[in-house]
């Protein structure tokens, strides 16, 4: 990314192949951290613990929820619809 490119504020609408890697380890990443949260909030016996950890697992599951709605495009139809910047010359 050059240093004076703005950052975007909203996803593109297509996502690449190369997206959708770092999406999935991104989830994978989320889900697990969501898993170990939760079962170490199932065996804390310290109620403010246990809500930390509770707390913690729910912002975990939020962000793989939100980064799951980025994948739930119709892709091909996007793709479709985008006009064609590598028109030939002739």
């Amino acid at each position: 990314m050059q240093m004076n490119q703005a950052p975007m504020t909203t996803p593109p609408p297509a996502v690449t192949t190369k997206d959708l890697m770092y999406l999935k380890d991104a989830m994978s990443w989320e889900l697990m951290a969501f898993k170990k949260f939760h079962f170490m909030a199932e065996h804390a016996e310290n109620p403010q613990i246990k809500q930390a950890l509770d707390k913690a697992g729910r912002m975990h599951q939020d962000h793989y929820n939100r980064l799951l709605n980025h994948l739930q495009v119709d892709n091909q139809s996007v793709l479709a619809n985008m006009p064609n910047t590598q028109q030939q010359t002739h």
